[in-house]
């Protein structure tokens, strides 16, 4: 269980490092975008027919999983604009709002009913982005940015959660890379701020493009499925919630003086952080309660 609960850390750790590999890549967020889900399909394609996987779906669910893929897409874009014109700092504050999003997106989209502790971490999040506008009103146009692709991640987050009970994870990923990787192709001539189409990267940018296709989407998928059949999902979930910690400690230490933000930053930061980490506490306690309750009334009626 412990070398579970490492390796889901390593994940995690590796995650929170994909706003520096944003940074550091030189190409534009359209482009760079577009080589990540391409090489991501490709990878994930020979990673399935390794493994004898069917890639096989019937053409309503690949309709749905390239749409899906043009929003996993949109979210990268937003992200990776985010870390380029701000600091890396601040996406993933705004990031970080990303499983509240859902919290409040699931019960509109699935017809279930808000949960009283949703609402208050909800507000709890308010504060701290209002406390970071306050006194970094210079990045605003980043935490935007990183607030929207919050919003897109959290849409196609309930989205998956939905399809996962009839498609196998692997499939989805697939299909979904592939429709992100058409949607950045389309968006290229219209919105990327490159002279060229599709600048061919440098060979420093094709190692980072590599690292971030390979490593931090595909193997990091890889083992987080595996880790997924021994660890529970409120563990996973919980770990999950500490990438927006990893990356900003991880661009403090790659950027030092570049990522220093204001006291005042760190106050709102914190407040977001310690919401969504408190999350799955209170969810897993709600749970508990309603099942207890449940099982009181049933007994009442036995009774």
């Amino acid at each position: 269980m412990f070398n579970e609960q490492l390796k889901l850390h390593i994940i995690v750790f590796v995650w929170g490092f994909t706003a520096i590999l944003g940074v550091l890549i030189e190409l534009d967020s359209f482009q760079l975008v577009f080589y990540r889900t391409l090489i991501a399909a490709i990878s994930m394609g020979i990673f399935m027919k390794f493994k004898g996987w069917d890639l096989k779906v019937n053409w309503k669910e690949a309709f749905k999983l390239l749409f899906t893929g043009g929003l996993v897409a949109s979210h990268w874009i937003l992200f990776f604009a985010s870390a380029k014109i701000s600091k890396v700092s601040v996406c993933l504050a705004g990031i970080a709002t990303t499983a509240l999003f859902t919290s409040l997106l699931e019960p509109l989209l699935t017809k279930s009913s808000i949960k009283p502790y949703e609402v208050v971490l909800g507000l709890f999040v308010i504060v701290g982005l209002y406390i970071i506008f306050q006194f970094e009103f210079d990045h605003a146009l980043g935490l935007s940015l990183s607030l929207c692709a919050a919003f897109v991640g959290s849409l196609f987050s309930v989205l998956n959660g939905n399809y996962v009970k009839t498609i196998s994870s692997p499939k989805i990923t697939l299909y979904e890379m592939i429709g992100g990787c058409i949607t950045a192709f389309i968006c290229l001539p219209f919105l990327s701020d490159s002279p060229t189409l599709l600048a061919v990267p440098s060979t420093l940018d094709i190692i980072y493009l590599l690292i971030l296709a390979v490593i931090c989407t595909t193997i990091a998928y890889a083992v987080c499925v595996e880790i997924q059949k021994s660890l529970s999902a409120f563990q996973v979930n919980l770990t999950v919630n500490l990438e927006p910690i990893y990356g900003i400690i991880l661009a403090l230490l790659f950027f030092g003086e570049e990522e220093t933000m204001t006291p005042g930053f760190y106050v709102g930061a914190g407040i977001i952080l310690l919401s969504v980490l408190s999350y799955p506490f209170l969810k897993q306690n709600y749970n508990r309660r309603s099942s207890n309750r449940k099982k009181l009334h049933e007994e009442v009626i036995q009774n």
